[in-house]
């Protein structure tokens, strides 16, 4: 077998695949289903050890490969057992915590408090929390932030290795519930994070207990010491000093996020990540090093894995990282035993020894884009270049060297005569001084220009073999991708070792250091600046959908066909690698323009109110596909004097997911019921990411955030539209009708208000929807006095401003009389929406109440005559909606209630 650890390690994988089924089917009887799969193991390698020893080699080989599918299984099952009852999750799912109210939480920091551009964040490994009045042990991790201001005392002074005590509110991480959103909580718990809380003062953290000295903290406070040196090295330009936190520490806090998707745009945002690329790096500047300080081979070694060990230490153990240092130490002890190891091998046995210590990697995005990728490098792009450029290469060394002629395989031996010929061409035609080196020049140019072919050739087999992942994953395809790499790879390389030559001057000659920050800088901003005017061109980088599962497939089956092709077929069945590459680049295709036609339900209405947290955003579908978003929820606006810093993006990680997830590219209409935060902020990313077709919008209004996305409009060259009381709009049959605003299309108000809010009301058949935006009271009156009954009555009612107190008043909710109401509302949110009183109100009309909070995006279908209801998290009944709305106005009373507009 060519690649033994490449075999075992999918076989492994496999098994772990196959055990996450099994274990799902099997949970009740998991030790039973533990015992069972060790006694399967045994069982196997003892039935392989008798047939080999009878001299049934092959059918030895099978039992032995099949118990390390056995042994994935198992991985799997041990991977899926049970949290502790005492992990604070399990507190929580199993009702011995509550988490609605101050708590004070005991635990000793992980690591030093994390610099962030609006105060610093600490992260804290529990061990206690005090509760109805006594001490529960509690074990997990709690993400605390401190928001500095000028006004407010200085951040608590602890340090990592700490005991401290907390009194903060802590949560859940926050997290949308649609398809395809980003899964925040699951990301966080992969970092060890659990909970998140905000620490309101700074006397609410005390230090109970001083670190103890361990090889821990002090690898913490080494860490902090670096970030604190490049913010001294680069206080003047920021920029290039976030960059560097990134490349360097893995520390990405500073990077602002146009910056990051500048990076995502032009496909290099690997660069930001520390991972492959830059443990490459410094171990190639190593390996230089020891031989230019002419080491022997051990020293080199031994003194490039204790670097790298070290470097894994100090940028936090990062999964990345850890995966990149080990194929590297790999790599370096078969150099170190004169083995030349393959790459793919290589990379199998790294990938085998990381699912072994945590089975459950192979289903990490991360994870697979990383063996991916090497796949593409060592069973594509290597191959290839062995047959094609690789000759040529070796073929430069001692070009002059008539005697070495005969060691090259022919066309190589002719292309050095050549050489030789052309140096001899070029000496003549120059003066005598410069006719040796002008030899060299050309040998030196030839050689530069296949050392950038052979970049492009990897560049090329990178994107076109990891297109699917980053499809399904990223949603985007980068075109500029292979032309930006070849300049900001080499520049990586430049700025990872001589970033760390230049911390290292600066710890021990600071004025060397603040020397060597000067190059460093124009480097990194040369490449900054080079993404930038990349980035500018919008053609070349564009979403898309996530291709389907069995697309995926056909891709990865064809790549690795066409890999073996490669390897190991003869030139009589060239034909399978042809088809082989044929079907590679037609699904690569089909994948970068996705063909495929959205889904929908034909000759029905269709109405989702999306969970995106405190805000609003509803997408609706006409019976004969038209679409129509309505609001994109709310961007968070950034800290108090660092506004750049954005936080969570529900347009990016919850509307586009949703509606990629079901395969739309272009939408007819995004509508903006009014230019409040919650409905405006995640309406920029929609525009970025999709066609757009036109934008309503009702009252213009002097806001910053509106008057940006009009321009973002006019960019992309998409209409605006004025849409006011009376306007109505014949749409694919339904009948679509604006009760409000009532205002002049030239009208500019001084600020955006919810009685601003488009009132839209869809009729289709028998049955109407009613989708009032953050309409009040004051708006509802002036709807009711203007239209009768009969034209606003409604089946199912959005209900306004996310369940305000102040909205469908008792009046109004009866001249509509739904059946269905929805409240688009945040969990927990400091508003105190969904307000009892209106709670109360649908629960005495008899109106079943659905909430995004608690039942995720909410979908209802009709055909006219019928509705169709269902919620992201299964819908509760009517007498179950009923018996929660009892109780959370018992836990909530009004008078106790925290309201407030946004």
């Amino acid at each position: 077998m060519r690649l033994p650890a490449v075999a075992l390690a999918a076989l492994f994988g496999g098994g772990v695949v196959f055990g996450q089924v099994l274990w799902i089917a099997q949970r009740a009887s998991s030790h039973v289903f533990l015992a069972l799969g060790f006694a399967a193991v045994g069982v196997l390698l003892c039935a392989g050890l008798i047939l080999a020893r009878v001299g049934r080699l092959f059918s030895a080989a099978v039992f032995s490969l099949l118990s390390w599918v056995v042994l994935g299984i198992l991985g799997a099952g041990i991977a899926n057992q049970p949290r502790p009852a005492d992990y604070v999750l399990s507190l929580v799912e199993a009702g011995r915590l509550e988490l609605k109210t101050p708590l004070r939480w005991h635990g000793r920091l992980r690591d030093e408090p994390a610099r962030l551009p609006w105060g610093y964040g600490y992260e804290i490994e529990l061990g206690g929390v005090e509760y109805q009045g006594s001490l529960v042990g509690a074990r997990g991790g709690l993400r605390v932030s401190f928001s500095e201001a000028p006004d407010r005392a200085a951040a608590p002074d602890v340090h990592a290795g700490d005991e401290v005590v907390v009194v903060a509110e802590a949560k859940l991480p926050p997290v949308f519930r649609d398809d395809g959103a980003f899964d925040r909580r699951e990301y966080l718990a992969q970092q060890g994070v659990d909970l998140v809380a905000t620490l309101r003062a700074p006397k609410l953290m005390e230090r109970v207990a001083p670190s103890p000295t361990t090889a821990a903290t002090l690898l913490a406070r080494t860490r902090r010491t670096l970030r604190d040196e490049i913010d001294t090295l680069f206080e003047k330009t920021p920029d290039a000093g976030g960059v560097l936190r990134a490349m360097l520490l893995g520390d990405r806090s500073f990077v602002e996020r146009t910056e990051s998707t500048d990076f995502q745009k032009t496909g290099v945002f690997h660069v930001l990540v520390v991972a492959g690329l830059h443990v490459g790096a410094l171990a190639v500047s190593l390996f230089w090093m020891g031989r230019v300080l002419r080491l022997t081979p051990f020293w080199t070694a031994l003194t490039t894995l204790t670097v790298l060990f070290a470097y894994v230490a100090v940028v936090e153990q990062r999964p990345p990282v850890i995966r990149a240092a080990l194929m590297t130490a790999i790599v370096v002890m078969g150099g170190l035993f004169f083995r030349r190891l393959d790459l793919l091998n290589s990379a199998g046995l790294a990938a085998l020894i990381l699912l072994i210590a945590k089975p459950l990697a192979v289903r990490d995005s991360s994870f697979q884009l990383t063996f991916l990728a090497i796949g593409c490098i060592a069973g594509l792009a290597a191959p290839w270049l062995e047959k094609t450029v690789q000759p040529y290469v070796k073929a430069l060394r001692k070009w002059r060297d008539v005697t070495r002629d005969a060691a090259h395989e022919p066309r190589a031996a002719q292309f050095r005569i050549d050489l030789r010929a052309a140096a001899r061409w070029v000496s003549a035609r120059v003066p005598v001084r410069l006719g040796a080196a002008s030899g060299e020049a050309l040998a030196r140019a030839i050689g530069v220009s296949l050392r950038v072919w052979e970049l492009l050739v990897i560049t090329l087999a990178l994107q076109i073999g990891m297109l699917p992942l980053m499809a399904r994953d990223f949603h985007r395809v980068t075109l500029s991708a292979p032309l930006v790499n070849l300049a900001a790879v080499p520049v990586t390389g430049i700025v990872v070792p001589l970033g760390f030559l230049t911390l290292g001057c600066g710890l021990i000659l600071p004025a060397a250091g603040k020397i060597l920050a000067v190059p460093l800088t124009w480097v990194t901003m040369l490449l900054v600046h080079l993404v930038r005017w990349f980035a500018q061109f919008s053609a070349w980088s564009y979403r898309v959908p996530g291709p389907p599962a069995w697309l995926i497939v056909v891709f990865l089956t064809a790549g690795v066909t066409l890999a073996v092709a490669a390897r190991v077929l003869n030139a009589s069945r060239r034909w399978m690698a042809r088809g082989a590459g044929a079907a590679l680049l037609a699904s690569a295709l089909c994948i970068a323009i996705f063909p495929f036609a959205p889904r929908w339900s034909k000759g029905k209405l269709e109405l989702t109110v999306l969970d995106v947290g405190q805000g609003d955003s509803l997408f609706v579908v006409s019976p004969h596909g038209g679409t129509i978003l309505i609001d994109g929820g709310g961007a968070f606006g950034g800290f108090t004097g660092h506004e750049l810093h954005n936080g969570i993006d529900p347009g990016e990680e919850a509307v586009s997911p949703y509606l990629w997830s079901r395969g739309f590219q272009k939408l007819d209409v995004v509508a903006l019921t009014h230019a409040h935060q919650d409905h405006i902020g995640g309406l920029t990313a929609i525009l970025e990411n999709f066609r757009v077709g036109a934008l309503w919008i009702g009252r213009e209004v002097e806001s910053p955030a509106l008057a940006n996305l009009e321009k973002l409009a006019g960019e992309r060259k998409i209409p605006v539209v004025h849409e006011i009381r009376g306007n109505k709009v014949s749409w694919d049959g339904v009948e679509a009708q604006f009760l409000w605003p009532e205002i002049a299309p030239e009208e500019i108000g001084p600020a955006p208000k919810n009685n601003d809010s488009l009132v839209l009301r869809l009729k289709y058949g028998e049955r109407t929807l009613l989708l009032p935006g953050d309409a009040e009271k004051q708006a509802e009156k002036a709807i009711l006095d203007e239209n009768n009954e009969a034209t606003l009555r409604a089946d199912v009612l959005k209900v306004g401003h996310h369940g305000s107190k102040n909205s469908t008043m008792p009046g109004f909710l009866a001249a509509v009389q739904p059946r269905v109401a929805v409240i688009s509302a945040g969990e927990d949110n400091p508003y105190g929406h969904p307000n009892p009183e209106l709670l109360e109100r649908l629960e005495t009309a008899g109106v079943r109440t659905l909430r995004t909070d608690r039942d995720g995006a909410v979908h209802i279908v009709t055909d006219g005559h019928q509705l169709e209801i269902s919620c992201f998290v299964a819908c509760p009944d009517k007498a179950a909606a009923q018996a929660a709305t009892q109780a959370s106005a018992q836990a909530h009373p009004p008078d106790q209630q925290k309201h407030g507009k946004k």
